[in-house]
């Protein structure tokens, strides 16, 4: 995948929404074992995009460790986050020497002193360490600031909580971003696990089967990639057998809305 198809800005090919993979929690560990294991699957099911942040704990350093020679197959979209200048300046550091000192996305996350982080990323992006600029967001209340970060025309990309029970970026934020040309990132296709607490029935997933979606996972990330505004989701998993799963939602095809209405009733939405 191309760095700059994240953002539709960057290019007049149509958009090929994929799967990515977040590391929240799970790839925070020692295990580099596991670690590669799973990235490994994400890689060979065709997941290319790899999201990280320094709020994860071990997770960035894990995630550089676990590619190990595959590196350029994959794009990382990591993040900055602190009120405290010094402290963003040693987490872009740590950052840089994790993935070959190049990003292709840096975040600021929870948009956290974001007119300060903005200015800073985009001196990287022109000394050529970082490719694109994003600014995210998970709380519905702080969309205003984010909001307030997108209408400068200086993001490629944001990311969002979408999910059948979190629409609430369905009003503003994704009109704009279609509005702008920013690629969407999506984070908690699952509602950070709360989906995946009860799965429907085989028969009750039957009528999904035409689209290639066969697993509840696989119908959660379609639902949130079926929105044409969308550009990859990033759902976390410590198993690799469920990254391959995950990866062939990205294949699937794009639900209607009889369908994408189907899923959200048995998401109890």
């Amino acid at each position: 995948m191309e760095t700059r198809s994240l953002s539709p800005k960057h290019s007049d090919a149509p958009m090929v929404p994929i799967i990515g993979m977040g590391t929240s929690k799970t790839l925070d560990t020692d295990d580099l074992t596991l670690a590669g294991e799973v990235v490994s699957a994400a890689l060979d099911a065709g997941t290319t995009l790899f999201d990280s942040s320094p709020m994860y704990g071990k997770a960035e350093r894990t995630l550089g460790a676990a590619f190990d020679s595959r590196r350029s197959e994959a794009v990382v979209a990591t993040k900055v986050w602190t009120d405290d200048d010094d402290e963003a300046e040693r987490q872009i550091a740590a950052s840089l020497s994790f993935y070959g000192d190049h990003i292709e996305l840096l975040q600021i996350h929870n948009t956290v002193r974001w007119p300060e982080r903005l200015r800073r990323i985009e001196e990287l992006r022109d000394a050529g360490k970082v490719s694109l600029v994003g600014a995210t967001h998970w709380k519905a209340a702080s969309f205003d600031d984010l909001e307030a970060a997108m209408v400068t025309g200086r993001l490629d990309a944001i990311q969002i909580p979408y999910n059948p029970r979190e629409r609430e970026v369905e009003e503003r934020l994704l009109p704009l971003a279609a509005e702008l040309g920013l690629g969407v990132l999506i984070m908690r296709p699952f509602a950070a696990a709360d989906l995946m607490r009860v799965s429907p029935s085989a028969a009750e997933l039957a009528p999904l089967e035409p689209f290639g979606i066969h697993t509840w996972s696989q119908a959660l990330l379609q639902w949130g990639l079926s929105n044409p505004v969308t550009t990859v989701s990033i759902p976390a998993t410590s198993k690799p057998a469920r990254a391959t799963e995950n990866a062939v939602a990205g294949n699937a095809t794009p639900l209607d809305d009889e369908h994408r209405q189907l899923i959200s009733r048995l998401a109890g939405a």
